[in-house]
């Protein structure tokens, strides 16, 4: 052996627990690397079947006699499924020192996908779902292309590679239904993992196709030619480099598809990534965002106490949709009579309803009683929630499940038109940053994701039909403000839970507001006065975002002065057509960094993109 050259590595034998698709697509890898799968162990039917279709010459055993048989063992499992995965494993004494990997899963996965795939059901009907929850406020072109494009869109991504589940006895996809659908068109995957799968599938397509990729990148502010177009971002690479490191990608179209921003409330779904940077970006550059104040708080999410504060397990509606009853400390079932479909009300109905009965009660949440499933139905069905029920003490095969809303997904977003194009030109916007006017005041469950995928469709056709031509290196969006110090994440996630989450009022919101504006003036006049501001970096950074979409979501919610879709107000308890059938636009003023321009529509209907628009009224 040349002693210049290292050692290669010993031949492994690989086994995995948990299976899914991330689980065997690794042992996989590994496989074509040189080293020999030799075990899959999976935690459900559904997993099993996978397993064996990706590796189908390596044997399904127990998770104790894959620990027998591998060198390595990945254990790919949701992260609240893990404690609990390696204690079993430790009790079984098998385990050797260096055998685990552990690749978690995190809680991206629960998400679902709806379309008219099922006999019976229709674009039409469709629609008419997605109007109802969208309270008036949906724009119906957008809608219509929605419901009409997605079915195909949705078989395009099949071919693509995800795999959806199917029924054993017809191979057709198995479809259940979710709050506000008439219909099951809720299609999934690996039973409760379906965001995950189609992640998989679109990245290894990525892959394929030699697309070049930057991994573990914060986006922070657009290029621009000195006419105002697109021409890339500044970015800075988590782990490589400088703390306060920034690098640029240069381009003349940009996608933004940077996702939500719950983390701007002390409790949500959302993963910590989600700091409302796309929009805070998108506002900078000059662009407009609408519905902002439209933020829905999922109804059902696992309650790990009063003082629990980032993302939190969510229990998808899904499990209502198979039959779950949302009941009262007494066991009652509150929502029978407030809705004609109970349970499977739109979301922001039930998370209404909740919160009234805990208002009722003087409870910290109510409860979901899916104990009727059995231990067959949940382990197959809803291997990720049950494993993470499981993980914080609760099983929801023997005891209620106790749940309370928490911030989920905003409705609003930068403001596009149907081709994903922003008032910027150059600049679109895809996925949850976005507000194509499909969503209204409220999202119907489950569109989001086929959301994506249609309009990510149409963008991608819209840059090849344009091809927009460089316009020269660009330069940086000027500075709007200061940088906030790290800690003004939590102070800006306890204004917001306390004045503008489910239940909102003019008190409420005004003190939010005066509240935001305090932390923005204190960093403006250290800077302004003594020339300091807080050190970049990924925290600054986000502090600093978090505090812009907060500052517009507040400012917009104070002016809607009505109750409408997931937009509550005490003290305006009543939906007002009359007066605010309409979307309120906001940017960020050309003339004074503090402002911010909030100008209502003249009716219902999505305002038309122009690039670069600059509406005369400013709040």
């Amino acid at each position: 052996m040349n002693p210049s050259q290292p050692p290669r590595p010993a031949r492994l034998a690989v086994g995995v627990v948990g299976a899914g698709r991330v689980g065997p697509a690794l042992a996989r890898a590994l496989q074509q690397a040189g080293h020999r799968p030799v075990a899959v162990s999976g935690v459900s039917d559904t997993s099993v079947r996978r397993a064996a279709r990706m590796l189908p010459d390596v044997p399904i055993v127990p998770p104790a006699q894959v620990l027998e048989l591998a060198d390595l063992v990945l254990l790919t499992v949701p992260d609240d499924a893990l404690p609990s995965l390696v204690e079993g494993l430790a009790e079984t004494g098998a385990v050797r020192p260096g055998q685990l990997l552990v690749h978690t899963s995190g809680r991206y996965g629960t998400s679902v996908l709806a379309a008219a795939l099922g006999e019976g059901d229709t674009p039409e009907q469709h629609l008419d779902d997605t109007l109802v929850a969208g309270a008036g406020l949906c724009d119906e072109e957008a809608v219509r292309l929605l419901v009409t494009e997605g079915p195909d869109a949705v078989r395009r991504l099949m071919a693509t590679g995800a795999v959806f589940d199917t029924s054993t006895e017809t191979g057709e996809i198995e479809l259940t239904r979710e709050g506000g659908h008439h219909r099951r068109r809720i299609a999934h995957a690996g039973g409760d993992a379906t965001g995950a799968e189609i992640s998989r599938a679109l990245v290894e397509a990525v892959q394929a196709a030699g697309i070049e990729t930057v991994e573990n990148a914060l986006v922070l502010d657009l290029l621009q030619d000195a006419q105002g177009r697109t021409a890339g971002v500044t970015l800075h690479v988590m782990g490589e480099g400088q703390h306060d490191g920034v690098g640029a990608v240069h381009a003349p179209a940009v996608i933004l598809a940077t996702g939500g921003m719950g983390q701007v409330f002390s409790a949500t779904t959302n993963p910590s990534v989600s700091t409302g940077d796309g929009v805070a970006l998108a506002l900078r550059a000059g662009a407009e965002v609408s519905d902002l104040e439209f933020v829905q708080f999922h109804p059902t999410v696992l309650f790990l106490g009063p003082d629990a504060e980032g993302q939190q397990p969510l229990v998808s509606e899904a499990v209502r949709g198979e039959g779950a009853y949302l009941v009262d400390a007494d066991g009652v079932r509150f929502m029978q009579g407030q809705h004609e479909l109970a349970e499977l009300a739109p979301r922001d109905i039930v998370a209404k309803g909740i919160m009234r009965r805990m208002q009722e009660q003087g409870a910290q949440h109510m409860y979901l009683d899916a104990r009727h499933f059995g231990a067959q139905m949940w382990e197959q069905r809803f291997p990720t929630i049950l494993a993470a029920c499981r993980s914080h003490g609760i099983d929801p095969v023997t005891e209620p499940i106790p749940v309370a809303p928490a911030a989920h997904y905003a409705s609003g977003g930068v403001r596009t038109d149907l081709h994903g194009r922003t008032t910027v030109p150059g600049l679109y916007a895809c996925g949850e940053v976005a507000c194509t006017g499909v969503h209204g005041a409220n999202r119907l469950a489950s569109n989001s994701l086929l959301e994506g995928l249609v309009f990510a469709e149409r963008i991608a056709e819209d840059i090849v039909a344009e091809r927009p031509a460089g316009s020269g290196p660009g330069i940086p969006v000027p500075a709007t403000g200061p940088l906030q110090p790290a800690g003004a994440r939590y102070e800006v996630q306890r204004i917001m839970t306390d004045g503008a989450g489910v239940l909102r009022s003019a008190a409420s919101l005004n003190a939010a507001a005066e509240a935001l504006e305090a932390l923005y003036a204190t960093a403006l006049n250290d800077l302004e006065a003594h020339g300091r501001t807080a050190e970049p970096g990924v925290d600054t950074w986000e502090a600093t975002n978090l505090l812009c979409v907060a500052r517009v979501l507040v400012a917009a919610a104070q002016r809607r002065v009505e109750t409408r879709g997931c937009h509550w107000r005490e003290d305006h308890p009543e939906r007002d057509d009359a007066h605010w059938r309409r979307h309120l636009v906001v940017r960020l003023s050309a003339t004074e960094k503090r402002a911010l321009v909030v100008v209502p529509t003249d009716s219902a209907d999505f305002p038309s993109v122009h690039p670069l628009s600059t509406p005369s009224l400013e709040q």
